[in-house]
Order: C-alpha cells, then sequence, then structure tokens
C-alpha cells in the first residue's frame, strides 16, 4: 500500500545523507510520493539529487533567510502544481554550556531551529489553503522535553521546545483550513547530526541510558513523520510524537 500516491512533499534539510530529513525523502518516495528537497548545504543536495532522479527536485535553501523560503515554496509550487505535505527537518545542534554561548551562536540555533519552521510553514501554507488541506510536521528534539541533556544545549532545549507551541498554535489556527500540523521529538539518532561532536563511546554511554538499549536509526522517524503526513493520520492535529526507545516516559 502506497500511502502516499500522488502527494507533493517538501522537506527542508533533507541534504544530509544519514539524516532525517533524508531518510523521510526516502520513505515517502518509496511510498509514491514526489519530493522536493531542500537544503542550504549545495554539495550535498546535488548528491541527493543523484539519488532521486528526474521525478523529484532539489532546491538550495538556508530556512533562515524569509525571501528564500518564499522562492523555494513558489518554485516548487511551479514545477509540482500542489504542494500537499512540509516536513519541518533543517537543524542546528551546538553543546555549548549556556554562560559560555555568543549572541552568534544563540541567533544561529534559534533561527535555524523555531525560526527556520515559522518561515517555511508561513511560504507554504497559502498554496496549501488553495488546494483546502494539506499536513504539516515539524521535526523537534527530546531535547524540547528534557531541556538538553543529550547533547544539545539550553539555546537548543528552548528552540525545540518553541517547536512544540508552533506546532500546537498553528494547528489550531490551520484546522479549519484543512491542514494539520504536527511534530516529533526524537531522542538520541546513530546519525552524524552533531558533526562528529558526539564520539562512539558517547553514543555507547548513551544507549546504556535507553530502556530499548540502543539509539534509534532516521528511518524509525521517517516512519513517524510518514504517519503524521499520510491520511493514516487524518483526524490527528496538534500532536508531539515521542520517538525516543523509552529514554523519555512521561
Amino acid at each position: 500500500m502506497k500511502l502516499l500516491e500522488g502527494k507533493i512533499a517538501l522537506i527542508t534539510g533533507a541534504g544530509s545523507e544519514s539524516g532525517i530529513g533524508r531518510a523521510t525523502a526516502r520513505l515517502f518516495a518509496q511510498h509514491g510520493g514526489r519530493v522536493a528537497l531542500t537544503d542550504v548545504n549545495s554539495d550535498s543536495l546535488a548528491e541527493a539529487g543523484r539519488e532521486f532522479g528526474k521525478d523529484h527536485r532539489t532546491y538550495v535553501c538556508d530556512v533562515t533567510d524569509a525571501k528564500q523560503c518564499r522562492r523555494t515554496a513558489d518554485d516548487a509550487m511551479k514545477h509540482f502544481g500542489r504542494i500537499d505535505i512540509l516536513v519541518n527537518s533543517a537543524g542546528v545542534v551546538h553543546g555549548t554550556r549556556f554562560v559560555d554561548i555568543s549572541a552568534e551562536e544563540y541567533d544561529q540555533v534559534l533561527d535555524v531551529n523555531l525560526r527556520g519552521n515559522f518561515q517555511m510553514a508561513q511560504a507554504i501554507v497559502p498554496h496549501m489553503r488553495k488546494n483546502g488541506s494539506g499536513a504539516i510536521v515539524c521535526v523537534s528534539s527530546i531535547s524540547g522535553r528534557a531541556g538538553g541533556g543529550v547533547f544539545g544545549s539550553t539555546h537548543y532545549a528552548a528552540a525545540k521546545s518553541g517547536i512544540f507551541g508552533l506546532a500546537k498554535g498553528l494547528a489550531r489556527e490551520l484546522a479549519p483550513d484543512g491542514i494539520r500540523v504536527n511534530a516529533v521529538a526524537p531522542g538520541p539518532i546513530d546519525n552524524d547530526f552533531t558533526h562528529g561532536k558526539m564520539t562512539p563511546e558517547d553514543k555507547a554511554r548513551i544507549a546504556k541510558a535507553i530502556p530499548m538499549g540502543r539509539l534509534g536509526q532516521p528511518e524509525e522517524v521517517a516512519k513517524v513523520i510518514l504517519f503524521l503526513a499520510s491520511d493514516l493520520s487524518s483526524y490527528v492535529t496538534g500532536v508531539v510524537l515521542d520517538v525516543n526507545g523509552g529514554l523519555l516516559i512521561h
């Protein structure tokens, strides 16, 4: 059963080969969806374009730039004719302790993780409203639930918890337009989101604290995103689904 047959999805932060965004794009394509992959990194995005082929599209986009978000949404709309799904997966993490966080690093973490979700949704929603339907999934983090503590520090926790409020606010406001908005909160995932700052020893230590005894895989988060983006969750909006192997049960 192909859950996204005929659907068009735009996914931010889809450049990294091992990232949640790319895993989601792969799963969506397997389920019949056509995907617009965006990322700020043109090199990784070019590689993604070679993997996905001509039925899909790639767009270099910095989600902290509202004009780039609007241009990307408009270009994807022009090419595909509609946008049914938005997955806000672009993110950045730093483990800097609170007293050492610079203004520049604070702005980067808040702008990419929170403002980026807001701006891309603002660019996409007018197109979804014309269709009278849509699904938005925002990728948050266990750090937003727990106040950091795995790798991300205070500013990361603030940004990721802000995504919860953003998703719930959008869900309430956009429900009359037929647009559902939800979020996922992954726990530690076995990829290179920290760009090597989380060592194999760190991962082994964290895995011991997880009731399921291991880190998650990007594909496991992608499956939950697929559920929230598809008609399987047609009466679900304004929720945050934890994907953390039992590390945080509340």
